[in-house]
C-alpha cells in the first residue's frame, strides 16, 4: 500500500515551488508507505509517493516512468492479475524494467489508453500524467478499497489518497460542506462525490478522470448488475463458489513480506482462512483479537478454526482503551465518521502488524451473500406486503398506526413494530433508507436548527440513496427477489463503499498494514449477483452457498453461531469511561454541532441515553467523534 499525491496547474507553475509543495503534501503520508519516498516535477505536473514495499522491493520505486518519459505513475494498492496483463503488453512487443505491478499499469495505459482498468483485478487508486498530450489520469478501483480525493477550481487540479495531504498546502476548500454534514449525521459518514469541504470531492469507485485543460471527463467503467439464475442449484453454485474463493485468495498470496490473516471466528473470515490453507504450503499465519467481555470475545471460536486449518495462530486479549485512541482515529479519518467498531479494528490491525505486513480478510460476505438478515428479511416482507396493498390505502393505514404507535424499548420484542407500520406506508427505496439511517427523519426535524436547515436548501439524505436504490435495471421476479437485489446493490455501493472499506483503509494504513479482500473480487460479486433469494437466505439465515461451503471444511460450531459483527459496548462506554469526551461534545457553545443542532434536543438525547431510558449511543458516538474531528481540522 502506498500514498500518493499530485498536482496539475493548466498554465504552469514554479518548479522549485512545486517541488516543495509536493513534499509538504506527501509527508503527512509517511505511515501509508513508510518505506520509501518519490518524487517527479515538471512545469505543469507535481506527483508524490510514499511507498509500503510488498512487491518487487529492490525495483518498485515511484513515481515510474516509461523507457521514453512521456508516461508518469503514481499508484496505491496491487493488482494480482498483473502478471497476466504483462505476459499479454509482451506479446505486444512491450518490454519491462521492472517486475512490479505499477510498469504493468504504466504499459497497459500506453497500449489502451484509460480502457486498461477494464482489465484489472485489484484495488488501486492511481495517477498517470502524459507529458506530450498534457492529460492527467486518474482511476479508482471497483467497489473503492483504495481512496482518492480531488480539487478543482479550474486552473489547479489536485489529488492525494487523503485529504490531510490536499490540505497540508491549501488546495482544496475548507469551508463545510452543509449537505455533506447533513449526510453524517444521517448515516455516520459522508458518501462519493461528497466530502466535508465545499467542491472537493471523492472519486467514485469503478470511476476515471480525466483532466486537460478544457476541464474533467468523468467516466464509469464497471458496474454490478443483478441476474438471477433461477435454475441454479445449491450444490452447483457452491461448486462455482469455491472456485471462485480459491481462486480469488490464491492471487492474493503474492507478497516479499510476511502475510497472514484475521481469523474472527465468524463464517467469511474462516472461509478465506481455509483457502488460504488448501493453497499454502506452510500453515496460514492468523490473528484473533478478544476483548475482556465475553460478550465481546469470539477466541474461542477462533481457536477452534485454527485448530481445525492447523495455523500458525496469534491470540490477544486487552481490555481496550478508547479514550487513549479516539483522537488518533479521528484524525486518521481526516473527514467525520462515526462507526465506532473502528475502535476493534485498531487493535487488531496494531496487533496483526506485529507479526505481517500484509493480512486477508473476510470483508464483503455479508453485503453479497445476504448476510444482513436483520434488514433484508424485514424488507422483503415489507416489499410483498407494499406490493399488494394500493399506495393510498397503505399510506392511509400503516402512516397513521405509525405515528400513533410507541417507540419504546420496553415493549415487548414481538410488539416493537412502529419501523415496520412506518415502512409499509412509504416506498421500498425511502423503507430501505430508514434502516440504513442512524437518525430518524423526525428527530431531525426536531434537531437541526432554522439557520441549517435553510443551509440544506431542501436537500436530505433520503437524495443520496432513492435514486441509487431505484437505479437497477431487473429482469421480472417478484416482489421479494427485487427488493432483496436492489437492498444489496445499494448496500455494496454506499454502505459497503462508504463506511466498511473507508474504516479498512484508514485503520489499517494508520498501521502500515496491507488488507487483501477476496470476498471483493469483482468475479465473486458478479457471480454473487447471479444467486436467486432461496440461495442466499432461507429459514431465517443468510449466506446461504458460503454456509454450505463451509460445512464441508469447517467444524460445526461455526455454522451454528449467530452474527454478531466487529463491535464494542459503546453504550456502557458512553455512561461510563467516556462520558467526560461525549459530554464535553455534546454541550459545547461553539463548534459545528452547536451551531447546528438544537441545544435543548440535544439535551433531552444525552439524558435519555444517560438514564437509560433509550440507546442513543450510535448518534452521541457520532457527535463525539465530530468534536475529535473538529479539534484537529476545523476551527469557526
Amino acid at each position: 500500500m502506498c500514498g500518493i499525491t499530485g498536482f496539475f496547474n493548466i498554465t504552469g507553475h514554479n518548479q522549485e515551488l512545486a517541488r516543495t509543495m509536493i513534499k509538504q503534501m506527501t509527508d503527512p503520508l509517511i505511515y501509508r508507505g513508510p518505506d520509501e519516498e518519490g518524487y517527479y516535477v515538471d512545469q505543469n505536473v507535481a506527483l508524490g509517493h510514499r511507498r509500503l514495499s510488498i512487491i518487487d522491493l529492490s525495483s518498485g520505486q515511484q513515481p515510474m516512468s516509461t523507457k521514453d518519459g512521456r508516461f508518469q505513475i503514481v499508484f496505491n494498492g496491487e493488482i494480482y492479475n498483473y502478471l497476466e496483463i504483462r505476459a499479454e503488453l509482451s506479446n505486444l512487443g512491450h518490454s519491462f524494467q521492472t517486475r512490479s505491478d505499477t510498469e504493468t499499469i504504466l504499459l497497459a495505459y500506453a497500449q489502451w489508453g484509460g480502457e486498461c482498468v477494464k482489465r484489472m483485478n485489484g484495488m488501486f487508486a492511481f495517477a498517470i500524467w502524459d507529458k506530450i498530450e498534457q492529460h492527467l489520469f486518474l482511476a479508482r478501483d471497483r467497489v473503492g478499497k483504495k481512496p482518492l480525493y480531488y480539487y478543482w477550481d479550474g486552473q489547479v487540479f489536485s489529488f492525494a489518497s487523503e485529504l490531510k495531504a490536499l490540505r497540508a498546502v491549501q488546495l482544496c476548500s475548507g469551508e463545510i460542506d452543509h449537505q455533506s454534514l447533513d449526510c453524517y449525521y444521517t448515516f455516520g459518514y459522508i458518501p462519493s462525490p461528497r466530502t466535508i469541504y465545499e467542491n472537493t470531492c471523492k472519486l467514485e469507485p469503478a470511476h476515471t478522470l480525466l483532466v486537460t485543460r478544457n476541464g474533467l471527463d468523468k467516466q464509469r467503467y464497471w458496474q454490478l448488475r443483478f441476474s438471477p439464475r433461477q435454475d441454479l442449484t445449491l450444490a452447483d453454485a457452491t461448486e462455482e463458489f469455491e472456485s471462485l474463493l480459491d481462486e480469488a485468495t490464491k492471487c492474493r498470496l503474492m507478497s516479499e513480506v510476511p502475510l497472514g490473516a484475521f481469523l474472527s471466528g465468524g463464517l467469511d473470515s474462516t472461509l478465506v482462512v481455509s483457502s488460504m490453507a488448501k493453497n499454502m504450503s506452510t500453515p496460514v499465519l492468523t490473528n484473533s483479537i478478544g476483548f475482556g467481555e465475553k460478550k465481546f470475545n469470539e477466541l474461542p471460536l477462533a481457536k477452534l478454526v485454527a485448530d481445525h486449518l492447523q495455523t500458525n495462530h496469534k491470540e490477544f486479549t486487552l481490555e481496550p482503551k478508547a479514550a487513549e485512541i479516539l483522537a488518533d482515529i479521528a484524525w486518521h479519518f481526516d473527514e467525520p465518521f462515526a462507526d465506532s467498531s473502528a475502535v476493534p479494528t485498531w487493535y487488531v490491525c496494531q496487533m496483526a502488524k506485529q507479526n505481517v505486513t500484509v493480512v486477508l480478510s473476510g470483508d464483503g460476505g455479508d453485503e453479497s451473500f445476504g448476510g444482513y438478515t436483520f434488514r433484508y428479511l424485514p424488507h422483503m416482507l415489507e416489499s410483498t406486503v407494499r406490493n399488494r396493498v394500493p399506495a393510498p390505502l397503505r399510506s392511509l393505514v400503516f402512516g397513521t398506526l405509525g405515528a400513533l404507535w410507541p417507540a419504546s424499548a420496553k415493549l415487548p420484542k414481538p410488539l416493537r413494530i412502529k419501523t415496520i407500520l412506518e415502512n409499509l406506508a412509504v416506498s421500498d427505496a425511502e423503507a430501505f433508507y430508514k434502516d440504513l439511517i442512524w437518525l430518524r427523519p423526525d428527530t431531525r426535524k426536531r434537531l437541526y436548527t432554522s439557520q441549517f436547515n435553510q443551509s440544506l436548501k431542501g436537500f436530505t439524505p433520503f437524495k443520496t440513496i432513492e435514486p441509487l436504490y431505484n437505479s437497477l435495471q431487473l429482469s421480472p421476479t417478484n416482489s421479494a427477489q427485487q427488493a432483496l437485489s436492489r437492498a444489496q446493490f445499494t448496500d455494496i455501493n454506499f454502505y459497503m463503499t462508504e463506511d466498511v472499506l473507508v474504516k479498512v483503509d484508514r485503520i489499517s494504513m494508520a498501521h502500515s498494514l496491507e488488507i487483501r479482500s477476496p470476498l471483493l473480487d469483482y468475479r465473486i460479486l458478479e457471480f454473487a449477483a447471479t444467486l436467486p433469494s432461496h440461495l442466499k437466505l432461507d429459514k431465517g439465515k443468510g449466506k446461504i452457498v458460503l454456509r454450505n461451503l463451509a460445512a464441508r471444511r469447517l467444524p460445526r460450531q461455526i455454522l451454528d453461531q449467530p452474527k454478531t459483527g466487529f463491535s464494542i459496548p459503546a453504550a456502557q462506554w458512553l455512561r461510563k469511561e467516556l462520558k467526560p469526551m461525549v459530554e464535553q461534545a455534546v454541550f459545547k457553545k461553539t463548534g459545528l454541532a452547536a451551531d447546528t443542532l438544537k441545544r435543548k434536543e440535544l439535551t433531552k438525547i444525552w439524558n435519555e441515553h444517560q438514564s437509560s431510558q433509550r440507546d442513543h449511543s450510535v448518534f452521541l458516538w457520532g457527535i463525539m467523534m465530530l468534536d475529535l474531528w473538529e479539534k484537529a481540522f476545523y476551527t469557526t
